[in-house]
């Protein structure tokens, strides 16, 4: 939340039309305290998730007090392209989000109408949520935020890589967000990226962005996957999650334990 002096500035999102590398990772368990320890690690970006985790606006809420001492810019992964999920995700404090399954160009239009205030948008417009500081300094953002929220659209399906084109002349949206596993899914190779047409359409829609005003995004496998990601020009990757990396600890913990004492 805003100091009472403090007018509302992105970080992120001008770094990344800067092109600028930045660091993401998912926060999908909707735990303060996870988010709290990835904050203060020192993550750029962290993406809390509402489409595959179980968070609510509370939840969201309170990951974003936990993150407040900290650099790391909060962005949501909204469950669908939803003007009205979308208002009450931004009104928490959100600094920008995340739309999934964006198809057309009319799709990515309606996604950025949800995030702005009109003229430019469809946002209700109220000074005592969160995110304009309950009232107390509520032009400090509400005059900022048009410009400063982050939109980014997620690419997940063959229509929306056939659009890309199309989808990345709208006006407003800052990045698009490859999503590797639906995109193949979508095209009949279930969970299999690397499959020759799912790659192909991946480096349409790389090359497509790479071009235009807007930064690219994706996940990445780990660190090494993310530094290929980044040489290729992506702009913001997300190799890591809360419940993914404590799952992947347990389990190679567990696994040594084994190892060392087969007999117990």
């Amino acid at each position: 939340m805003l100091r009472l002096d403090e007018t509302f500035r992105n970080p992120a999102k001008h770094l990344l039309r800067e092109r600028k590398k930045l660091l993401g990772a998912w926060l999908q368990i909707a735990s303060p305290i996870a988010a709290e320890i990835f904050a203060k690690a020192g993550v750029d970006v962290l993406l809390l998730d509402m489409e595959h985790g179980p968070n609510d606006i509370l939840s969201l809420m309170a990951q974003m007090q936990a993150m407040g001492r900290f650099a790391g810019v909060p962005i949501v992964r909204a469950p669908w392209n939803d003007m009205v999920v979308i208002k009450r995700i931004l009104d928490a404090g959100a600094y920008g989000v995340l739309v999934p399954y964006v198809n057309t160009r009319q799709e990515a239009e309606a996604a950025v109408a949800a995030c702005k205030y009109p003229p430019m948008g469809v946002r209700g417009v109220a000074p005592s949520p969160r995110a304009p500081g309950w009232n107390m300094n509520s032009m400090h953002y509400l005059e900022a935020a048009n410009e400063e929220t982050l939109v980014m659209i997620a690419v997940e399906t063959e229509t929306a890589a056939e659009h890309i084109d199309d989808i990345l002349q709208v006006e407003g949206l800052d990045g698009i967000f490859i999503g590797p596993m639906d995109l193949a899914t979508s095209m009949g190779h279930f969970c299999d990226p690397t499959h020759p047409d799912v790659q192909a359409a991946i480096r349409r829609v790389e090359e497509a962005v790479l071009t235009s005003d807007k930064f690219l995004a994706s996940v990445a496998g780990g660190m090494e996957a993310a530094r290929t990601k980044f040489d290729r020009g992506y702009s913001l990757v997300i190799p890591f999650a809360d419940g993914g990396t404590l799952g992947a600890v347990a389990k190679a913990n567990v696994e040594t334990f084994h190892q060392m004492f087969p007999e117990r």
